[in-house]
């Protein structure tokens, strides 16, 4: 049955896919961005001649459908990493089940990681050339099926767990890179960070609800396959919505009052335009360095204060479902105040620095890292201590997320976001989150197989002292982002310069 669903979607996706070219927007929008690649990065590169006025004007998207849209994409973003750290939730559910050790486990997250980063340009190229809402629905459609598949493995076949959690990462990225870049042109200035605020909140909102649906299924059934069959049940009421109420505004509409912008540009020259973007490339190295250290975190944090609760024997604490419990209700905690503040102060002191935006990324960073070397090691003294420095460091690293989407939509022009958010989502991914969780579990089998006693106790501390590479990282994206402020100020009025243009008649008066 399953098969004969999964060949029902992918159909449902080729149709979608070959129905791409024959749904471009229509009419082309006055304003035009151009894209010869013999012109400076920051120049005005748009001629008269580019700017001349058409008769029919397009309406821009009404404000209730505006917010209808949002709280569609607001919903889906929520299942996606509801759906993306459920298996962190019951990953040692799912080491007993395989048999696997530490690496092995780790590379679940991994496959997922790499299929997501290396087809988000793919998705950036097409989200910024074609209708972004039928991409969305083919991928969408793909995520809905594999994820609801993986839960149908057998133990003898941890390899098809493998397949499938990379195939979810074709459905994750068409959504990742494309809905941002329809918030930015649905609402700009103030409102457009307060909406980004809210969406970006649902990253860790869903990541703690999917440790606790994941550990709450799996100990309510007895079973953890039934963990990962939540999400997609709630999928296909978000497909159903997106499908029905998501808007597709023009590309730049709210900068140009809902007529768009247009760019006819190739990939290369995209690439070649972002790489001139200092505060872009950047604050990419700095996004790099966040997704090392809380794709590490996410992934092995529960399965670390677990096996402490074991070796320490405290009965308050000694179940692994209590722990991914504790965990996930404080990384939703933590991710709704983090980004609710890190949009207050980016908002407060906007007017007042310029480059108050990386530099808040920074110290949100670098005020992490004292929290997660006092984590690593009051957790054999402390644990409740250990939860409250788990909060702390979690609150000043969510600061960054909804930041961060900001900075990405005021330094690129309309017609490269998508673009921007897939080359960001990429390396991010490809140097971040997509090796760290590999890279820790192989730290803590190696310390833990050359070490004289490899009980349980060396169980805990091989994957303590693996974990001491995330604040190093830390500092390393601190860095980064300082660099980023040096630059952010420029870029922003080089985009402005860029998207801001006015129609011909305006020069004439």
């Amino acid at each position: 049955m399953y098969l004969t669903c999964t060949r029902c979607l992918s159909r449902l996706v080729s149709k979608l896919l070959c129905t791409l070219e024959s749904h471009q927007e229509r009419p082309e929008p006055r304003w035009s961005v151009g894209s010869s690649s013999s012109l400076h990065y920051g120049s005005f590169v748009n001629s008269l001649a580019s700017l001349t006025p058409k008769t029919e004007e397009q309406s821009a998207i009404s404000p209730k459908r505006a917010y209808i849209a949002v709280t569609v994409l607001c919903y889906i973003n929520l299942l996606n990493y509801m759906e993306r750290y459920t298996i962190a939730g019951v990953l040692s559910n799912i080491q007993t089940f395989f048999k696997i050790c530490d690496s092995t486990a780790g590379l679940l997250q991994t496959v997922f990681i790499c299929s997501f980063l290396l087809l988000a340009p793919l998705f950036g190229y097409l989200g910024d050339r074609y209708n972004r809402k039928y991409i969305m629905i083919g991928g969408l459609s793909v995520w809905l099926g594999t994820a609801a598949g993986s839960s149908f493995v057998t133990e003898s076949q941890f390899w098809l767990l493998m397949l499938l959690r990379a195939l979810v990462g074709i459905g994750e990225a068409s959504y990742s890179t494309i809905a941002p870049t329809i918030i930015g042109d649905l609402f700009t200035g103030s409102q457009r960070s307060i909406v980004i605020c809210i969406f970006y909140i649902f990253i860790p909102f869903g990541s703690g609800l999917g440790y606790i649906t994941g550990a709450g299924c799996a100990k309510l059934t007895g079973d953890w396959h039934w963990a990962l069959r939540i999400t997609p049940i709630l999928g296909v009421v978000g497909l159903v919505l997106l499908v029905f109420l998501c808007a597709n505004p023009p590309r730049g509409a709210a900068e140009t009052h809902g007529e768009g912008v247009t760019g006819k540009s190739s990939y290369l020259e995209d690439v070649k335009y972002l790489l001139k973007n200092k505060s872009y490339v950047w604050s990419t190295c700095g996004v790099t360095a966040l997704a090392f250290l809380t794709g590490a975190l996410a992934f092995w944090m529960p399965t670390f204060l677990a096996r402490n609760c074991f070796r320490v024997l405290t009965v308050l604490f000694c179940l692994c479902s209590l722990d991914s419990f504790i965990f996930g209700a404080v990384t939703l905690v933590t991710g709704i105040l983090g980004g609710a503040l890190g949009t207050g102060l980016s908002r407060w002191f906007r007017d007042k620095v310029s480059n108050a935006d990386p530099l808040i990324c920074a110290a949100g960073m670098l005020g992490s890292v004292p929290c997660l070397f006092i984590t690593i090691f009051v957790a054999t003294s402390s644990i409740p201590a250990t939860y409250v420095f788990i909060f702390f460091g979690e609150l000043l690293l969510s600061l960054n997320w909804t930041v961060l989407a900001d900075i990405l939509l005021y330094v690129v022009v309309p017609t490269r976001r998508a673009s921007a958010e897939a080359l960001q989502i990429t390396v991010g991914h490809l140097l971040g989150d997509a090796g760290s969780p590999y890279l820790l579990g192989a730290i803590s089998d190696a310390i833990r197989y050359n070490a004289k006693d490899a009980t349980q106790n060396w169980s805990f501390h091989s994957l303590k002292y693996s974990l001491l590479l995330c604040p190093i990282v830390g500092v390393l994206g601190g860095v980064f982002f300082f660099m980023a402020s040096r630059y952010i100020a420029e870029d922003r009025q080089a985009a402005q310069q860029l998207t801001e243009v006015r129609p011909v008649s305006s020069f004439l008066l």
